[in-house]
């Protein structure tokens, strides 16, 4: 019989046992070495797979097992050795490192940030001749022109009436007393000259159709609404004082997020402005004043640009309710030109609607609130409507729905057509 001979492989991450050659014993298995910090694998994953460089046991990795290939064949000629993996081109023979694929999220981001560019590059490009063709087709370039003119009008008129407001600086002096709601009679009598600077020089305000407003009785004055300073609710009771006939005294209802905003909302309620609530607006109405109310709220004063004299919905028609339990007359007015006193950068997204972009539209960084301060010198107009009496339906039809939403409704509606034949009647926002 031909002698037996043993062969020795030794592979990669091999954990069997060993196994004893009967012509001689096999050295013994060092431990597996783990895998360092630097590897390019995890951290905890397999060891890699290296080939020898040479078949000297000096040459083999401990952590190389060894497998017994199986004796020679019948003929006595020793069975052929399995060959070795083919090495690659890499240097020292190891076989290269797989480069592991891009993580899916990352690819997902890079997409996303790609798409953005793109839409960004897109909606900006041309935006200068966009630009110019909408300053042709709003008259931007009119408008400025007729801004300055109207400037330059005014100003010997102011210089003769900032005469008499040496004393501005009183305005900020704490209150003396305030009534139930607020209000500060000592400041109203000290912002009455400034009130009536802005009212009849700056904005040079007409008004049409007060005595529709019953010279007493409860009523309830209902308008529209714009702007971050609330200066239409100022104007609205300045009107009434000054130009109705019975002199009025008009308390304008401002919702919780005119009133809590800062500066703004504490010096509205000083100058008599009323916190928005069912039982102080009643009771002001059982008392025989008249309410000035602005059923779109907050949201009406920050709506767009494009918005502009456009009612917004009018909620749940409180202000109908209102009317219905203390039978005050409803008299509907048109407010034209409040819009535009507030510049456009103290709106949200008024870069957006300029250039064409809405991606900008969401970011309130690039809006100027402050701006709201300085109003610009438009001239107003206020229209008051025909009354609508709803004492004939009693107070029980406040707890019907369709009665109030079709009272809100008509009220909506024909402030809405006002406000339409107001703006399309100017010639000029400023002249």
């Amino acid at each position: 019989m031909a002698p037996r001979h043993v062969y020795t492989v030794r592979v990669a991450g091999g954990t069997g046992r060993k196994k004893k050659a009967k012509a001689r014993p096999a050295p013994a298995r060092a431990a597996v070495r783990p895998v360092l910090g630097n590897d390019p694998f995890t951290r905890g994953a397999a060891p890699r797979t290296a080939v020898a460089k040479s078949r000297s046991p000096a040459s083999v990795s401990p952590a190389i097992a060894e497998v017994k290939v199986p004796p020679a064949s019948a003929s006595g000629a020793p069975s052929p050795r399995p060959s070795p993996p083919a090495r690659a081109g890499g240097e020292g023979g190891l076989t290269p490192t797989p480069t592991p694929p891009p993580d899916s999220a990352a690819r997902r981001a890079e997409a996303r940030l790609a798409e953005v560019e793109r839409k960004v590059e897109a909606a900006l490009d041309g935006a200068e001749e966009r630009l110019a063709a909408l300053a042709a087709r709003t008259g931007v370039t009119a408008g400025a022109h007729e801004l300055r003119e109207t400037v330059a009008r005014l100003l010997p008129a102011l210089r003769e009436r900032l005469g008499g407001l040496a004393d501005v600086a009183r305005l900020l002096e704490p209150p003396d007393r305030l009534d139930r709601f607020g209000m500060d009679p000592r400041l109203v009598e000290r912002a009455a000259p400034v009130i009536e600077l802005l009212y009849a020089s700056w904005w040079r305000t007409t008004v049409r159709g007060i005595e529709h407003v019953p010279a007493e009785g409860p009523a309830i004055v209902v308008a529209n609404h714009a702007g971050y300073v609330p200066w239409d609710a100022l104007v609205l009771r300045h009107a009434l004082r000054r130009d109705h006939p019975a002199r009025r005294d008009l308390r304008p209802l401002l919702d919780d997020r005119e009133v809590d905003a800062a500066v703004i909302g504490g010096l509205a309620v000083r100058l008599g402005a009323v916190r928005a609530t069912p039982e102080a607006a009643e009771r002001l109405l059982r008392d025989g004043a008249v309410l000035g109310v602005f059923p779109e709220g907050s949201a009406g004063a920050h709506k767009a640009w494009r918005d502009r004299y456009r009612i917004q919905h009018f909620g749940r028609g409180g202000f109908v309710k209102i009317a219905l339990r203390t039978g005050a007359t409803i008299v509907p007015c048109a407010i034209v030109g409040s819009e535009e006193a507030s510049p456009g950068i103290s709106r949200t997204g008024w870069l957006a609607e300029r250039l064409g972009v809405p991606l900008l539209s969401a970011s309130p960084a690039l809006r100027v609130g402050a701006a709201a301060f300085l109003p610009l010198p438009t001239r107003w107009t206020l229209r008051f409507g025909e009354p609508v009496e709803v004492r004939a339906l009693g107070p029980a039809a406040a707890g019907d729905p369709a009665t109030v939403n079709r009272l809100a409704e008509r009220i909506r509606a024909t402030l809405q057509e006002m406000l339409d034949e107001d703006v399309a009647a100017r010639t000029s926002v400023f002249l």
